[in-house]
């Protein structure tokens, strides 16, 4: 159940954005995944996230997948269009279109590639909160964007009526920690590695790649540390080792989630949208060699796992580019 006071929920998937051979979006395959999400656990999607492919959808897409994701979980779990964009004025633009298309919330990164200064960062920030009335969620992740939310920025930004939220994958927790102590902001973890450390100090939630295979077993890791037991925490957080490790350590984590969905046959094809590429045969042997150390794990079954190294092979051009405005 989401905390009160929380209209994000808990444990939030950050969804792979099912696509065909060819690289178009696989719209049925996409609804599939959103339901089979939510039935394991999840009470919260983060559409057009980075796992999402953001970088490389059009704007149209995004504004659909924030509209089948609020058909498909028909009031199960929340849905937050995640992305956004580095220039200002277009990421104004598209959380509004995303507020009309039904999203229950909006994640904001960091501008990435700009490099701008905190100064730019905190108008970045305070003129796409100002522009819809959805609660937000700052996205800080400097090892992609080139830049973190520094501490004082976002004690600044908290005081932000409609900025709720962090997703940290900085992995600084004693800044973690801090802004905990000295605001109302609730943290998410960022980092599938990290869940159960931020869970303990204070955070909410977390916002997963891993959790696209299973959202099983962060439920359950969730709901322990709810429940105030550290225990069956740590024993969810020990048995998902292995599966995180295949995820998130050899290439970038929306390949391997794509590339180990299809193996188990959740989705049709592993491909991506270039400049990502599926593993070469190395990077697909080290996947495989971590999920065979995966054991015990609620919804992560690979007794019957059929990786297709040639199907995840290469990368997309779609048919129509997605765009930086």
């Amino acid at each position: 159940m989401t905390h009160a006071g929380n209209p994000f929920g808990q444990v939030l998937v950050a969804l792979v954005t099912p696509m065909t051979a060819d690289g178009e979006v696989d719209w049925p395959a996409v609804e599939k995944h959103i339901d089979d999400v939510i039935t394991a656990g999840a009470d919260g999607i983060v559409v057009t996230g980075t796992t999402g492919e953001t970088s490389t959808l059009t704007d149209p897409e995004k504004l659909r997948l924030v509209e089948v994701g609020k058909s498909v979980s028909a009031g199960r779990a929340k849905i937050i269009t995640g992305g956004g964009s580095n220039e200002t004025a277009h990421a104004i633009e598209l959380y509004k279109a995303s507020e009309k298309a039904g999203a229950d919330g909006i994640m904001i990164v960091t501008p990435y590639y700009n490099k701008p200064t905190q100064a730019g960062i905190l108008t970045h920030f305070r003129l796409v909160a100002d522009a819809t009335d959805l609660p937000v969620i700052l996205y800080d992740i400097p090892g992609r964007t080139g830049v973190p939310i520094r501490y004082e920025t976002i004690l600044r930004l908290a005081k932000h009526p409609n900025i709720l939220a962090v997703k940290d994958a900085k992995g600084d927790f004693s800044e973690v920690s801090r802004v905990l102590n000295q605001t109302d902001l609730m943290y998410f973890s960022g980092d599938d590695a990290n869940v159960l450390p931020h869970l303990s100090i204070g955070a909410v939630g977390l916002i997963g790649v891993t959790a696209n295979i299973t959202a099983t077993p962060y439920r359950t890791i969730v709901d322990a540390v709810n429940r105030g037991d550290l225990a069956a925490a740590t024993a969810a957080h020990k048995s998902l080792e292995p599966l995180v490790r295949a995820t998130m350590t050899h290439v970038p984590g929306t390949v391997s989630a794509k590339y180990i969905l299809h193996g188990l046959g959740r989705i049709s094809s592993p491909r991506v949208r270039l400049p990502l590429v599926g593993p070469e045969e190395w990077e697909a042997a080290l996947i495989e060699d971590e999920l065979a150390l995966v054991s015990g794990v609620p919804g992560a079954d690979f007794s019957n796992f059929r990786p297709d190294r040639n199907a995840a092979a290469g990368g997309a051009l779609p048919k129509v580019h997605g765009t930086t405005r």
